[in-house]
């Protein structure tokens, strides 16, 4: 069965086709900045939300190459662009940006935490609707729970949060955790509280901090969808990419079989739907991003890497019964600036490539095109067969990287995606970039 599925996957990957738009589009650099000096990774989010009450706005949040967190907003209106430091000198590491949510009553959330050390992580809430001068008291969340192993790392780094409105309003918050596994809390009080915090996913544990990468989503009703990989790809010479999704107290497959009792975690990969099988390849790859279509059926986004030197993203997605797998495009190599007669600490740093949540069909992506990285929007109309790919930015003098649907963005305004242009980044702690509006 495993060898018929394999021969499906290359025969659709070879019919992918696509076709561009030819839009002459600006130099990344003439786009409008959030801020000229703000940076993210790629695992905690939502980075940028927008929400219409009194104001309509775009809110985001970064961390600069100071290390200072801050949040801002766009007003759609006015066309203001505000914004704040809630941290100052948290650390310089783009592993710190923080994830955003915004509440029923228009009070925003923000959660944040250091990279990898046993600091907990930082809850800040504004103390009214749509303003983000004014904070409630800090909480600091300190929820790991060591106690399955003796020997288990105790720390904190990315954020991403969720509410789904058919459980009370319950909300969930994943980290990665104790033994450096994607780890859980939730919340019935709109985040006064938070239950102690369960590991998610345990793979074998055949090294020591056998890390998970995890990339979350939700429709915010009733459904959270994970797209997850054994480990590091630096680590994982087969890292794979895995899906299950959680409902009504249960994780199932994409076909909605059960896998696990939701209070019987944690889940092992294995154990899971398998979307790409790096065994039968050879070939490592790295999660982007997971989202769910108007089908109720999730899509997927990741790298493939042939090499450290080939990036290659892929679309896969859940249709008649199966996870089809697409190859968009080879997109070069990685983004750092390695420093001469250096070898480069972080060869699968992809340009990146997101998935527009209110849309999946649409992909944003940053690929090599004449030596710079830039950024193209992608779009299928029959499931991942064909594209049409429009340009965002050309000519740019500086790489235009990891690109950020905005969540719940208005169709009815132009801006809806953000990036990073990049004046400087020899290391995740060692950076100078300018958050892009696709806005001039």
């Amino acid at each position: 069965m495993k060898r018929f599925s394999l021969i499906i996957f290359v025969f659709i990957i070879a019919s992918c086709q696509k076709h561009s738009i030819n839009s002459n589009p600006p130099k990344g650099e003439d786009y409008l900045s959030f801020t000229e000096n703000g940076s993210w990774c790629w695992f905690s989010d939502p980075r940028a939300i927008y929400y219409e009450g009194k104001f309509k706005r775009t809110y985001a949040g970064w961390i600069d190459s100071e290390g200072n967190v801050s949040v801002g907003y766009f007003d759609h209106t006015s066309h203001k662009i505000e914004s704040t430091i809630i941290h100052k000198k948290l650390e310089p590491d783009d592993h710190n940006n923080p994830s955003l949510f915004i509440d029923n009553s228009g009070h925003l959330f923000v959660l944040y935490s250091k990279h990898a050390t046993n600091e907990p992580i930082h809850l800040l809430k504004t103390s009214n609707p749509e303003d983000i001068f004014l904070w409630e008291p800090e909480q600091l969340l300190a929820l790991n729970d060591t106690s399955l192993f003796s020997d288990a790392s105790d720390t904190y780094t990315y954020t991403n949060i969720f509410q789904l409105s058919e459980e009370k309003n319950k909300l969930y918050l994943f980290w990665r955790g104790t033994d450096f596994k994607p780890n859980f809390s939730t919340s019935a009080d709109n985040g006064k509280t938070w239950e102690k915090g369960k590991i998610l996913i345990l793979p074998d544990r055949i090294y020591n901090n056998r890390r998970p990468y995890i990339k979350i989503s939700s429709n915010n009703i009733n459904t959270i969808h994970f797209a997850f990989t054994d480990g590091h790809p630096r680590n994982e010479p087969t890292n794979s990419i895995y899906y299950a999704k959680y409902k009504n107290d249960f994780l199932t497959n994409a076909n909605g079989d059960t896998l696990k009792n939701w209070e019987k975690l944690p889940l092992d990969p294995k154990n899971s739907d398998l979307v790409y099988d790096a065994k039968a390849t050879g070939e490592k790859a790295w999660i982007w991003d997971v989202a769910e279509n108007t089908d109720g059926n999730p899509v997927i986004v990741y790298t493939q890497f042939p090499n450290d030197s080939s990036h290659v993203y892929y679309y896969a997605i859940w249709d008649n019964n199966q996870w089809n797998n697409y190859k968009l495009v080879n997109s070069g190599g990685w983004f750092p600036h390695t420093p001469n007669e250096k070898t480069e600490p972080e060869p699968n740093y992809s340009g990146g490539v997101i998935l527009d949540h209110t849309n999946p069909s649409i992909v944003y992506l940053s690929r090599i095109k004449n030596g710079i990285f830039e950024i193209e929007k992608w779009e299928t109309r029959n499931n991942g067969i064909d594209w049409e790919v429009e340009e965002i930015t050309s000519q740019s003098k500086n790489n235009n990287v990891r690109p950020f649907v905005i969540r719940n963005y208005n169709d009815k305004d132009s801006l809806q995606v953000l990036w990073l242009n990049v004046e400087k980044y020899v290391h995740y702690t060692n950076y100078k970039t300018a958050v892009k509006m696709n806005i001039k």
